[in-house]
């Protein structure tokens, strides 16, 4: 490349330079040394080979219905399911219960009455129908000569519910929590053994008879679990509802009816 300096000017600039003290080239080019050099991408450290290794695929929860029908399955007697209902795990209302609520009566009786789930009286005293619902239950059938603690069979009553512990608030079981206890109920009915059923509201009536609407089905028979049903009125409803008491009475009768044409 051709210099656009002449001899007379560059002679000068060298002249200059070699006065400065610059006696050596080192380049053949000038060099800025005030530039700042062009920053450099920093190399990204080599990651360190993990401690842990991959993580598993998460494991599906067990469905809470099968569960308990294993457990209930392996029941052999009353005892042996109560201590499988007690040591259930997968209903959230066992943590908010106090007690778990499995049954009373006679297991020798001819009648199995189902009810709902556990009050606040049942909760605390681990018996089922013993609040005032309770106390209207024993008086109903008290007039056709049935007791939960008569001896014979042919004049006792065995209880139990649905759910073994307390909703919160007194409110109605979920689908879901009834589908989880129901391995459970089936086990129970098949220990007992009665002669017949009686379902006391919609709550029993939803669970073993897959309808709901007390009001249509009362007064008439059913079946469930292969055994004769009869739905009735739940002793709350008739607290609140005394007007219904006619219809109750007429269910205690046509209950006792079934009883003697069965002896």
């Amino acid at each position: 490349m051709e210099s656009h300096l002449d001899f007379h000017a560059a002679r000068a600039l060298l002249e200059w330079q070699v006065e400065l003290g610059a006696t050596e080239a080192i380049c053949d080019a000038p060099v800025n040394r005030f530039d700042l050099p062009e920053a450099q991408p920093r190399a990204k450290p080599a990651t360190p080979a993990a401690d842990h290794p991959p993580a598993q695929a998460p494991v599906e929860a067990p469905d809470p219905a099968l569960v308990a029908r294993d457990a209930a399955a392996l029941a052999a007697d009353l005892e042996g399911l109560a201590a499988a209902m007690a040591a259930y795990e997968h209903c959230e209302l066992k943590r908010g219960a106090k007690t778990t609520v499995f049954a009373d009566g006679n297991p020798a009786a001819r009648v199995m009455v189902i009810g709902e789930a556990p009050g606040r009286e049942e909760d605390m005293q681990g018996k089922p129908f013993v609040g005032r619902a309770g106390q209207m239950l024993d008086r109903m059938f008290a007039a056709i000569n049935l007791a939960r603690d008569a001896a014979r069979p042919d004049a006792a009553l065995y209880i139990t519910n649905i759910l073994p512990w307390r909703p919160p608030q007194n409110r109605e079981p979920t689908p879901e929590e009834i589908a989880m206890m129901l391995p459970f109920v089936e086990r129970h009915v098949a220990l007992v053994n009665p002669d017949v059923l009686v379902l006391m509201g919609n709550v029993s009536c939803q669970a073993l008879l897959g309808r709901k609407g007390i009001t249509r089905l009362r007064g008439n028979w059913a079946t469930a679990l292969n055994l004769p049903a009869l739905p009735m009125f739940h002793p709350a409803y008739l607290l609140r509802n005394p007007h219904a008491k006619r219809e109750a009475w007429n269910d205690l009768l046509m209950l006792q009816a079934r009883l003697r044409e069965a002896r």
